[in-house]
């Protein structure tokens, strides 16, 4: 039996539970099995926790439907736990290094408490100090094992579920389960202070709590908020049941109505049903107030005596002060409206348009990646939608023919902003951008995540100081309707780089669409426009950007790598797209190298290579759904895994090949391992993890879901990869 069993509840925090598994494996006290409760055998979470268990056996995850709530995760967790003590973490909490060692010794200095409280720090999500809410009170508990009636101020419903350890046969003992319905931490912290007999503390932080950016849910207004009454009625009820002594019940019936009375003197929680919330509160509070009881003084003292009397009118009053103010604050201009053209202040004051969608791609670099694809998808499938493309002025000649496009700053793309029902953008909109209500912000993204992104820079200063205002990021952020994501990964590291509300569309990139829906005239076409020679190999060099550089640097010396790596070999050169500009405009030939950095489109790109070779670039996610071979060249990894961050170690797990030097790449090509068994295998399962739902159906799936309104369920599904047939390669790669 192991000492411990820890149970990590997973629903809608997929993103960092790594991080949380990861705290509880990392213990220096190793005597424990790990539980992490997911939604399904196919959530995000499940193979995040399949990942650990075929790692370590002390990790086995159980299943609970989101249905079933935190509660039923936890419950769930319970069931399968086989340890002597049980603890509760959250999927995005971390237990602090040293905490299992310390409430071993705890526990085994007060031998069979059935809990054991410790202090917890909760920790802003972005800035600002920690807090140990837990450590007044816990300071004035008793030194040793101690029966609950010697300190009645630790009624358990002030700690979370998390800030405590339960002896597992006393939960059997006495069939404690976490209540159903919302609050369940309320009701859990009542229920088994109830029911313990010793008790004991232990004065050290063994959980961080880290708050979400969208704050609890519990604090979200709706109908919910009335399950804190239930929760409440079911503690009062159990303890009167048991005829707690009157220093008890009072302690309990004093902390339990303080989370009442914040829930009712917060009307905006309640969109409805506020009256008879108070008017339910109020029974409950004459029917259990105890024996002699006085209410506290000052403000909260008024609030006691009216919800005693029923006197909601007068509670109501109270608090009219307090809501005309933060009316008066809503109804002052919004800073940024100042900052935006006045035009666009009076256009936002006109209808929505229904039928206007605006589309942006790289700040206005052009008709490119998924906002093209979207864009075109929709023409088909969605004629009734206008379409507007926004473009700098210096990429307006470069525009189709046949897509209506206004330029930046133009009078006219500020009044499509302002009156568009659609906005679809791979990057952001500008900074005064309002979110209008009924509108629908669609972010596409442009990669899959290798490197750090959004908030997660914060940490690596090179990048950090040219990121601007992260508050201002995550104030875009909050315009967000749906974001989308072409593999699981991505899922995760989006929800962790960008915290919003917004809903995960996992449909695959619009924008690899070509990639199963090219043929080999396609191909052909492409490879002739770009000036590629028949009968030759074409060797795709696109490394990334790198932060603690002020320019473009090729990082490869190109005519020493093609007179090296064969005489059939020729390079498509592609710079990252911040250096798109300035450089040859359209393809341009020295020698064997043919610039494709300024061709607008990436995918014909990849559709023309017959390999290939980039460091850290995340055109190496899109490429790999074509199954063609590729190549890491990974000069300076540890330097950028320094400088910038990345998610994953990229050199252990590779699409094919890693090599260090010059002469590694060109030996590859020379000898053809490149194409070879083990570089096909590497390829496959990187193929398998990270184009998961790249089809060729996910420009169709979006119009669907976004722009027409189809619900979830009519999407048409993802074709299995192995049921997939790519573009085929030009024919001087057929041997692979």
């Amino acid at each position: 039996m192991p000492r411990f069993s820890i149970i990590v509840p997973s629903h809608g925090v997929a993103g960092r539970l790594s991080q949380a598994l990861d705290s509880v494996l990392g213990q220096s006290f190793g005597d424990l099995e790990l539980i992490p409760v997911c939604d399904a055998p196919d959530a995000p979470a499940a193979a995040v926790a399949a990942a650990y268990a075929e790692r370590d056996s002390r990790v086995a995850s159980v299943n609970s439907p989101p249905s079933a709530g935190l509660s039923g995760a936890r419950n769930a967790g319970m069931r399968a736990a086989t340890g002597a003590y049980v603890l509760f973490l959250d999927g995005d909490d971390l237990l602090l290094p040293g905490a299992l060692a310390a409430l071993d010794a705890r526990l085994t200095e007060t031998a069979g408490v059935d809990v054991l409280y410790a202090e917890h720090e909760r920790t802003p999500w972005w800035e600002g100090e920690p807090t140990n809410p837990a450590a007044p009170l816990l300071a004035k508990a008793p030194k040793g094992a101690f029966a609950p009636d010697r300190f009645p101020e630790l009624t358990g419903v002030q700690l979370p579920a998390w800030s405590a350890v339960y002896r597992r046969a006393f939960l059997t003992e006495h069939r404690l389960v976490f209540p159903d319905s919302h609050f369940t931490d309320l009701g859990w912290g009542g229920l088994t202070t109830l029911a313990a007999r010793r008790i004991a503390v232990l004065r050290r932080v063994v959980v961080r709590h880290r708050l979400r950016r969208q704050g609890s849910r519990l604090n979200l207004p709706g109908p919910h908020q009335h399950a804190l009454l239930d929760q409440v009625e079911l503690v009062l009820t159990l303890a009167a049941e048991c005829g707690l002594p009157a220093e008890r019940t009072r302690a309990l019936f004093e902390q339990l109505f303080t989370y009442v009375l914040k829930t009712a003197s917060r009307p905006e929680r309640l969109p409805s049903g506020h009256r008879a919330f108070f008017r339910r509160a109020g029974r409950l509070y004459r029917a259990h107030r105890p024996a002699g009881h006085r209410a506290p003084g000052g403000s909260l003292g008024v609030q006691h005596r009216l919800l005693a009397t029923g006197a909601y009118t007068a509670f109501r009053a109270l608090r009219g002060a307090n809501q005309a103010a933060a009316k008066a604050s809503e109804s002052l201009p919004h800073p940024h409206m100042l900052r935006t053209r006045l035009r666009y202040a009076c256009d936002l004051r006109r209808p929505l348009d229904p039928g206007l969608a605006v589309f942006c791609a790289y700040w206005g670099r052009g008709y490119a990646c998924n906002p093209a694809a979207i864009h075109a998808k929709a023409r088909e499938l969605a004629p009734h939608i206008r379409p507007v493309f926004l473009v700098e002025a210096d990429q307006a000649h470069a525009m189709p023919e046949d897509v209506d496009f206004a330029v930046i700053g133009s009078r006219r793309a500020w009044e499509v902003l302002a009156r568009a029902k659609y906005l679809v953008n791979n990057a952001n909109f500008a900074e005064g951008i309002v979110k209008r209500r009924g509108s629908v912000h669609l972010q596409t993204q442009h990669g899959t995540p290798l490197k750090t992104m959004g908030v997660d820079q914060s940490t690596y200063p090179v990048v950090a100081a040219q990121s601007g205002s992260y508050t201002k990021l995550l104030g875009r952020v909050d315009r967000w309707d749906f974001n989308l994501s072409a593999n699981r990964h991505s899922t995760q590291m989006w929800e962790r780089a960008f915290p919003g509300s917004y809903e995960h569309l996992e449909y695959g990139y619009p924008r690899n669409d070509v990639y199963y829906t090219a043929t080999a005239e396609d191909v052909a076409r492409v490879r002739h426009e770009l000036g590629v020679p028949e009968g030759t190999t074409a060797v795709l060099y696109a490394p990334t950007h790198r932060d603690h550089h002020t320019g473009f640097e090729a990082g490869l010396d190109l005519e020493a790598f093609c007179a090296a790596a064969g005489e059939d070999v020729v390079v498509l050169l592609r710079a990252h797209y911040f250096y798109d500009r300035g450089r040859l405009q359209g393809p341009g030939r020295m020698s064997r190298i043919i610039d494709v950095t300024a061709h607008r489109s990436a995918e014909d790109v990849c559709l023309a290579a017959d390999a290939l070779v980039t460091d850290y670039s995340s055109i190496m996610f899109d490429y790999a759904n074509l199954d063609r071979p590729i190549v890491v060249y990974a000069d300076d990894w540890e330097v950028y895994q320094e400088t910038r961050g990345v998610y994953f170690d990229l050199v252990t797990e590779p699409p094919g090949p890693v090599v260090r030097t010059p002469e590694e790449l060109a030996r590859v090509f020379r000898d053809g391992s490149y194409t070879g068994p083990e570089a096909k295998a590497l390829r496959t399962a990187f193929r398998g993890r990270f184009c998961q739902f790249d089809d060729g159906r996910a420009a169709e799936r979006v119009v669907r879901r976004v722009l027409l309104g189809e619900p979830p369920e009519a999407i048409p599904p993802v074709i299995p990869l192995a049921e997939r047939i790519p573009a085929p390669a030009a024919a001087t790669l057929v041997r692979s």
